[in-house]
């Protein structure tokens, strides 16, 4: 049952990228645990991008439109999927949501999917990157404990690092798990709040977005 569920996922994921390929979209999906920092990461983002590379969202929660308000901030416009008991999102439910996104003149398309490091790992929504973020405040073995997550991102993000001294945050010790097991994710440290590793972060999206990969 489990199998048939995800090759009807797959198949809806490609026709999702061939859709979002012919609008000329960069697409990411976006995943942590709760409490990582994910919404407000992705709002000083999409702020910090600016008119150059405008972006819409799909935000995913089991209950609340919290995160969408929030996002709304922005200036993007954000699409609500609201899940309920599932803990992940789907590429169907992402393809319902995107109808309500006017996608003219859009360049970025984020998913900010529902916070879990387990479920949404074997689910392709039809993206172009695969971004997982993890916080100083988490632990350094995060990497080690996930590691279907990790494995799976192309970009890993360590949030919240103006933390990262007072909750003894081992930088090393979080980069060595993070080699480990995601040796080919490019990483970035970054703080939404202080404005740390943001340019970086949002330079490598323009990159991206210039030259989108073979996939």
């Amino acid at each position: 049952m489990r199998q048939a569920i995800l090759e009807k996922n797959d198949r809806l994921a490609e026709r999702n990228r061939g859709f979002f390929r012919a609008r000329g979209l960069l697409v990411l999906n976006v995943l942590s645990a709760p409490g990582s920092g994910k919404t407000t990461f992705l709002r000083e983002t999409v702020r910090s991008l600016g008119p150059q590379l405008r972006a819409g969202i799909v935000v995913g929660d089991l209950a609340t439109d919290n995160d969408a308000r929030k996002l709304r901030e922005s200036g993007a416009p954000v699409a609500q999927i609201t899940t309920g008991t599932v803990c992940h999102l789907e590429a169907e439910m992402v393809a319902r949501a995107v109808k309500e996104l006017d996608l003219n003149g859009l360049r970025l398309l984020i998913i900010e999917n529902v916070g879990n490091l387990v479920c949404p790992a074997s689910y392709d929504l039809g993206e172009d990157l695969r971004i997982v973020l993890f916080s100083v405040t988490e632990g350094e073995d995060k990497p080690l404990k996930y590691p279907p997550m990790f494995q799976a991102a192309d970009v890993v993000i360590i949030s919240k690092a103006d933390l990262a001294q007072a909750c003894g945050h081992d930088r090393e010790a979080a980069l060595a798990n993070l080699r480990r097991i995601a040796p080919k994710a490019r990483v970035f440290e970054t703080s939404a709040k202080t404005g740390e590793g943001m340019d970086a972060w949002c330079e490598y999206l323009r990159q991206e977005a210039r030259h989108p990969r073979d996939w």
